[in-house]
């Protein structure tokens, strides 16, 4: 026993978290889409190979696309170690692999890049649904 006695049905911690079906998930994911193709805020790039993950390259890469410091996301169809290393070193990049990318963070970027077979995948994976 502890001097004082102790709270008989004292606070517990409680979870706010709620299921969301997977087709409304879907659904919203597809609608951020459309409204970022609307603004024109979606780029289709060929794919980037880097034999080392050098951040200067990938910069001198990116200039030609004019993206300026925008926030932006890339969408990758896989993997890639030398890209990914290289695109964690600019404060104004995010990447993301395909099959990881939510609605949120679609809406927070504000230029949107897909490589080509990031474009094909997610086609192909649209016109299953």
């Amino acid at each position: 026993m502890y001097k004082g006695g102790g709270t008989i049905f004292g606070p517990k911690p409680r979870s706010y978290d709620f299921k969301l079906n997977r087709k409304v998930k879907d659904l919203a994911k597809i609608s951020a889409l459309s409204h970022k193709a609307k603004a024109n805020s979606i780029l289709v790039v060929e794919d980037i190979k880097l034999d080392a993950p050098k951040t200067k390259e990938l910069v001198n890469m990116l200039s030609g696309l004019k993206l300026g410091r925008k926030k932006t996301l890339f969408v990758l169809p896989e993997y890639n170690d030398n890209l990914r290393l290289s695109l964690r070193n600019v404060p104004y990049l995010e990447s993301s692999l395909l099959a990881d990318v939510n609605t949120y963070d679609i809406v927070n970027a504000e230029i949107l890049v897909l490589t080509e077979s990031a474009a094909k995948m997610f086609v192909e994976e649209e016109e299953a649904v």
